[in-house]
């Protein structure tokens, strides 16, 4: 199983193919969700869906991985471990991969062949338990076992975790401050923290900023980052126009998670360091 939504007490009975769209974060739109339908991935109630499948409210719908394997492609994918036991795991994810998704290369599809297999008996298939952007890099966390994948969504749900992010931003900018504009309609903090600016012909300034994301909504330090003025380098999204880095990828890095180890109580700070190419701007 890849997601799964239970569906509140709903006014009228509705389609699945009308209900289902944009409740799995790895299906975004109605085209994609018929697709996933159409090759049984999507689940009501252990039940294959179908698109006229009537959504009354109180079921579980799952989305399951494709059982449709090429018996001719095999993903071969080595992965950079970062930190590893028999509950889970932090790996460091690339720019430009998926985290999870219908997709042959992702991250997730990658853990398995990559980790030691737990020698727990709730053993699981090994799942990221949060996401990062497509183009960020840095630190992903992932359990190994039913209890371990549960335990640490929880933590982020209760956000019992301490994430620290780098990025690289364009203009001039203060010290330090706390941004609360909402994202998408929701609460958002970010706290940044400027470590080191240097002059640049292009950009007049551009600085490496630590940032603590506080809340976790979609895009939110990016968004934070363009809303006062300095937008990540690279963000074709958010970025000033004119001023968009383009081929370079995006300069955001997730760098570290600090938090207790849900079966050992152990206190752990999982690291990714910093990309070259971060270090070739700030120290030239």
């Amino acid at each position: 199983m890849l997601e799964e939504h239970i569906v509140p007490v709903l006014p009228n009975p509705v389609r699945l193919q009308d209900y289902g769209v944009g409740i799995f974060n790895t299906i975004p739109t109605k085209s994609a969700l018929k697709k996933a339908i159409k090759k049984e991935q999507v689940l009501v109630n252990n039940k294959v869906g179908k698109t006229a499948t009537y959504i009354r409210g109180g079921e579980t719908i799952s989305l399951v991985a494709s059982e449709e394997n090429n018996a001719h492609k095999k993903l071969i994918f080595p992965l950079t471990i970062l930190f590893e036991d028999d509950y889970l795991c932090a790996v460091h994810k690339p720019a430009g991969i998926l985290v999870s998704g219908n997709h042959f290369k992702t991250i997730a599809q990658a853990l398995p062949q990559n980790l030691q297999k737990s020698k727990l008996p709730d053993v699981a298939k090994p799942q990221p338990v949060h996401r990062l952007d497509y183009p960020t890099t840095g630190i992903l966390l992932a359990g190994k076992t039913h209890e371990s994948i549960r335990k640490l969504n929880k933590l982020f749900e209760d956000k019992q975790l301490i994430k620290t992010y780098y990025a690289i931003t364009i203009g001039k900018m203060n010290s330090e401050g706390v941004i609360t504009t909402p994202v998408d309609g929701k609460n958002a903090v970010s706290e940044f923290t400027v470590i080191k600016s240097v002059a640049s012909k292009k950009y007049e300034v551009l600085n490496l900023v630590k940032l603590h994301p506080k809340t976790g909504r979609k895009h939110q330090l990016r968004k934070h980052m363009a809303h006062i003025g300095n937008p990540i380098l690279g963000d074709k999204d958010y970025g000033i126009e004119g001023l968009v880095l383009h081929k370079k990828g995006l300069y955001l890095h997730a760098y570290s998670l600090e938090f207790i180890h849900p079966f050992t109580n152990e206190k752990l700070l999982l690291t990714d360091e910093l990309p070259k190419r971060f270090q070739k701007i700030i120290n030239p």
